[in-house]
C-alpha cells in the first residue's frame, strides 16, 4: 500500500472541487429563476451581479481542476472524463449567467411563457446535475446517478419543446422585429443552458460505466 496511500488524499480533491462546482450552479440557477421573476430592472441587476460572481467563481473552480489535473498522477477517473465534466460544468454556468445578462441588456421583459417555462427547466435539470456530481464520491449507488441522467435528459428535452413552442409563438404575434430577434437569441442561450446540463449527464454517464 505505501507509496500508494501516499497519492490517495490528493485523489478526493477533485471530488470537492466539482461538488463546489456543481451546487453553485445550483445557486446560480435559482437567481436566475428570481431575476425572470423580477419585474424590476435594477433590482434584476443586482441580482445579475450576483450571478456574475457566482460564474466567475465556477471559473476559478474550473482552473482550480486543471491543475490539479496537471499536479495529481492518480486521479478518481479518466483524465478526459473529469477535463470534460469540468468544461461541462463551466458552460453550464457560462450560459446561465449569458440569458439573464442578455435580459437586461436588451430591455427584454420577463415576464413572457418561454422564459419563464425555459428558467424552470434548467433549473430542474441543474438540480439533477447537482445530485448526481454527490454521488460520484460513492459510486456504488449508481442508481441513483442513472435517475439523476434520466431526469437531466427529460428535462432538456421538455426545454426543446419549450424553445419550438416559443419560436413559433414569437412569429405568429405582432412583436416588432427587433424585439423578436432580441427574445429570439433569449431563448436560444437559455436553451444552450440545458444542453450542457445534458452534456454534464452524459460525461457522469460515462464515469459510471466505467467505474460502477
Amino acid at each position: 500500500m505505501g507509496i500508494l496511500k501516499f497519492f490517495l488524499p490528493k485523489d478526493k480533491v477533485f471530488y470537492s472541487l466539482f461538488e463546489e462546482a456543481s451546487q453553485n450552479l445550483e445557486a446560480i440557477a435559482g437567481k436566475l429563476v428570481l431575476c425572470v421573476n423580477e419585474s424590476d430592472y435594477n433590482k434584476r441587476a443586482t441580482i445579475i451581479k450576483e450571478m456574475e460572481d457566482l460564474e466567475h467563481q465556477n471559473d476559478d473552480l474550473t482552473h482550480k481542476i486543471f491543475v490539479e489535473l496537471g499536479r495529481n498522477f492518480i486521479t478518481p477517473f479518466d483524465r478526459e472524463d473529469i477535463h470534460a465534466l469540468a468544461t461541462s460544468l463551466d458552460d453550464i454556468a457560462d450560459y446561465i449567467y449569458a440569458s439573464a445578462k442578455k435580459i437586461n441588456f436588451y430591455k427584454v421583459d420577463p415576464n413572457d411563457s418561454g422564459i419563464l417555462k425555459m428558467a424552470d427547466a434548467i433549473h430542474d435539470a441543474v438540480l439533477a446535475v447537482n445530485a448526481a456530481v454527490k454521488e460520484l464520491r460513492n459510486l456504488k449507488n449508481t442508481q441513483k446517478i442513472v435517475e439523476c441522467v434520466i431526469k437531466i435528459n427529460y428535462v432538456e428535452n421538455q426545454a426543446d419543446d419549450i424553445f419550438d413552442l416559443s419560436i413559433e409563438k414569437l412569429f405568429d404575434s405582432d412583436i416588432d422585429a427587433k424585439s423578436l430577434i432580441k427574445k429570439r437569441e433569449i431563448y436560444q442561450i437559455m436553451e444552450v443552458a440545458t444542453d450542457k446540463c445534458e452534456d454534464a449527464g452524459n460525461v457522469i454517464e460515462s464515469i459510471v460505466v466505467k467505474y460502477a
